[in-house]
């Protein structure tokens, strides 16, 4: 099987590929594609290293080439980040002026990403062979897997939050992660986990009440709100549950994208060590824990038709009554060689069906305006969202939304 890794010069790529070479005897050949040229070649050979020193067959190179890089490939993951991390910076830093969240995957910074990235990743999908299958890591994942299923492809999304509660909880329990099912459901970081199920058993309500205050701690979460839901929402959940606190903070602190930046010239220079050939320590503090575990996983299930448990992003299908059919929703489902489908679950509380349906609407109207453009689109997105939701705030973070990524936006040429 030939995979193509889209955006293989980011320094998520060696945590990438060291999945592969420990879990995925089934990858012949990985192609890392990237405009970067230079910074490809530091992360491909470090990558390359890192296949030779755990004895795996499977080959690597690197290309600036789309055509060369997706010729032949049975799966595409997309990982790229349009703008780099100064583009992140921004998503992070200009909704604060209007008092809501800066954060690069909800609210206005995660909306400006979409616009930037959606186009791309349509642009080289099209470019795919047909019947590819398209593996989703890029954020906002919901939003762009969205815009992948519209334009017919066949594509799943994924995110490393349920994998990070499962291997965390595993631990915890003293068993194997393998044994460990979840309820998750949600969107794409609006996700809660329901039950922790060990041989049929619920053990989640043991947790609540042994590690309460552990658990808010880990997803930043006051324990009163953790015990009132009686589930464990996601770290992204703050940014609803405790907005202004966040914006309060963020206004004083450095962003997490300058934080990021700092980080990949370290890991960059560590690349370049023709020595080094495992993953350096420092790359855990970039992010995306277990997303090489949670990627092959998915990959080898839709390779294998397993019928492996994953959490994915999905066409909804009925699965949340409240949404639409063609809705993408973030659940624990069954993967096999014809895609995934949602494992059957309890009805959502109102509490949560009702945040659930203001921010898929929400995202609707961000995958219309990524895909047409148009200012009075992305006001109306803006204006749905639930983290902005007021007429002047909607107005300014437009007009400063479009000022700041008029680069990116082809529409505004």
């Amino acid at each position: 099987m030939k995979i193509a890794v889209v955006g293989g010069g980011s320094t998520y790529t060696p945590e990438l590929v060291d999945g592969f070479a420990r879990l995925a005897p089934f990858a012949s050949e990985i192609v890392l594609l990237d405009p970067a040229a230079d910074r490809l070649a530091v992360v491909g050979a470090f990558a390359r290293r890192i296949l030779a020193a755990q004895g795996s067959r499977t080959t690597l190179r690197w290309t600036s080439d789309v055509r060369d890089a997706l010729a032949g490939a049975s799966t595409v993951v997309i990982q790229l980040r349009v703008g780099g991390q100064q583009a992140r910076i921004s998503d992070e830093t200009f909704p604060l002026a209007c008092g809501c969240v800066g954060q690069e995957t909800t609210g206005a910074g995660g909306f400006a990403k979409a616009l930037r990235t959606v186009p791309v990743v349509l642009d080289i999908a099209r470019r795919a062979d047909p019947g590819a299958w398209i593996v989703n890591f890029t954020n906002p994942v919901g939003i762009v897997t969205r815009a992948l299923l519209d334009d017919g492809h066949k594509a799943a999304g994924l995110c490393n939050v349920a994998i990070g509660f499962q291997r965390r909880w595993a631990a915890a329990l003293g068993v194997d992660p393998s044994a460990v099912t979840l309820d998750h459901v949600g969107l794409n970081h609006l996700t809660w986990e329901r039950a922790v199920y060990v041989d049929g058993v619920d053990r989640l309500p043991g947790l609540l009440d042994s590690s309460l205050d552990k658990i808010a701690a880990d997803v930043q979460i006051p324990p009163a709100v953790v015990r009132a839901l009686g589930y464990v929402p996601s770290y992204y959940l703050r940014y609803f549950y405790s907005h202004d606190e966040v914006v309060a903070a963020e206004r004083h602190e450095p962003t997490r994208g300058e934080r990021v930046l700092q980080i990949e010239r370290e890991l960059l220079g560590m690349y370049a060590d023709p020595s080094l050939d495992r993953k350096p320590d420092l790359l855990s503090q970039r992010g995306g824990a277990f997303y090489s575990e949670a990627a092959v996983g998915l990959i080898a299930s839709l390779h294998d038709d397993d019928g492996g448990v994953h959490a994915v992003n999905v066409r909804n299908r009925g699965f949340l009554p409240f949404l639409p059919d063609d809705a993408v929703i973030e659940t624990t489902c069954r993967v096999g060689a014809g895609g995934a489908t949602p494992v059957p679950a309890p009805p959502l509380p109102a509490h949560l069906a009702g945040l659930i349906s203001g921010v898929s609407a929400y995202e609707d109207l961000a995958v219309q305006a990524a895909v047409s453009g148009g200012r009075d689109r992305v006001y109306r997105a803006l204006l749905t969202h639930p983290l902005v939701a007021q007429h002047d705030k909607a107005e300014r973070l437009t007009d400063d939304l479009l000022a700041a990524n008029r680069e990116h936006l082809a529409w505004l040429a």
